[in-house]
């Protein structure tokens, strides 16, 4: 491994990851057995609000996204290190954002060859193309200048969302999923099929892209700071900052949320400081107990999945983890209760991705994007 690898980014990545590889349904067919509690409500966190608001499962993507961020400074060291040419980096920036597209496409069935109905945004188009944004600013513009253009971004995407609608939307609410300026720019630029609403909307396209470089690049200044020799930053203090961060960032949600609301469909400004916060609060608090305190040993679970998070979201498309989870699991499933079941059910399929990739962990075998 890479004596630079950055253990609590991998666990985080990992944590972030398991909610994508089952945890979720886990932890709602748990709630289940508790009806009209407070599990309740834990089981919605584990879901999408459906326009306005945010739960655990909005934070998913963007703390994926952030983490992207916070590796490249690493990355761009080692480059550098090894007497990568200016052009050779930014043509690496360029094929990993292209890679990432073109892996998004394969996701959404870019194999059936039904180009009419094929969705090209995707949550990997969003990563390769929202990264790339944020990397090019990095190595062209100071951390000073970076700062003046996330928010520069964020105003200027939070007043075009909240004043300009849809043009072929007459008097709709420019806030809205039918009126907003989002769902015009895709439905008049985007190829092939939109997600939502008849053809008519889509989470991942290309206008909410430009906010979505803001969260990467607060991944690459916490990436930046984490890297400062010790002598310079304690690890303890690096941590403080990063919630300090959190805590300006979450301020700010709540004092503009009431004017902009927080919008995963939009990644509306608010959304993206409101899992900015999220995110450098997880981070300090795994950077602090892994490499701060070196409490390592638990971390194997989680980053046997962060090292290889690309290939298990593309495995679950393409590989029937069920098939193999009703095989191993489903007799024993049956010996339990009716409401018993799904957890019993939920627990092998989380068991059964995780050796899939504990066993492409111990054959040091890495999809690198």
């Amino acid at each position: 491994m890479n004596k630079q690898r950055l253990m609590s980014l991998d666990t985080l990545r990992g944590f972030d990851m398991f909610f994508i590889m089952g945890l979720s349904g886990l932890v709602i067919s748990v709630c289940n057995l508790f009806p009209g509690t407070f599990a309740d409500e834990i089981a919605n966190q584990m879901i999408h609000v459906k326009w306005n608001g945010l739960t655990h499962h909005d934070t998913i993507f963007p703390l994926f996204l952030f983490l992207a961020g916070v590796s490249f400074p690493y990355s761009y060291a080692n480059q550098l290190s090894k007497g990568m040419s200016r052009g050779q980096v930014y043509a690496k920036i360029f094929r990993r954002a292209a890679t990432l597209v073109f892996l998004g496409l394969i996701y959404e069935g870019l194999l059936k060859f039904d180009f009419e109905n094929l969705r090209c945004a995707s949550v990997l188009a969003r990563i390769g193309l929202a990264w790339m944004g944020a990397a090019l600013l990095f190595i062209n513009f100071s951390a000073r200048t970076r700062a003046i253009i996330c928010v520069a971004i964020l105003v200027g995407y939070g007043l075009l969302s909240a004043l300009v609608g849809a043009p072929d939307v007459i008097g709709a609410d420019p806030l809205s999923r039918e009126g907003c300026l989002v769902g015009y720019i895709d439905r008049l630029l985007l190829p092939g099929r939109l997600i939502y609403d008849d053809n008519r909307f889509d989470p991942e396209g290309l206008l909410s892209t430009i906010p979505a470089v803001v969260t990467a690049m607060l991944g690459m200044f916490t990436g930046e700071l984490i890297r400062l020799p010790k002598e310079r930053m304690s690890g303890e203090k690096k941590t403080l900052w990063m919630i300090a961060g959190g805590v300006v960032l979450l301020i700010i949600t709540l004092l503009t949320k009431g004017v902009l609301p927080i919008n995963k469909m939009l990644w509306s400004s608010t959304f993206v400081c409101a899992v900015g916060s999220y995110s450098l609060f997880m981070m300090a608090l795994f950077y602090y107990i892994i490499d701060v305190r070196g409490w390592q040993k638990w971390t194997i679970v989680f980053r046997v999945v962060g090292m290889n998070s690309i290939t298990i979201y593309l495995a679950q498309r393409m590989i029937s983890f069920s098939t193999t989870n009703k095989f191993l699991f489903s007799g024993l499933s049956g010996l339990f209760p009716e409401n018993m079941q799904p957890v019993i059910m939920n627990t092998g399929y989380i068991v059964v991705c995780w050796l899939f990739l504990y066993f492409l962990y111990k054959k040091n075998t890495f999809l690198k994007v």
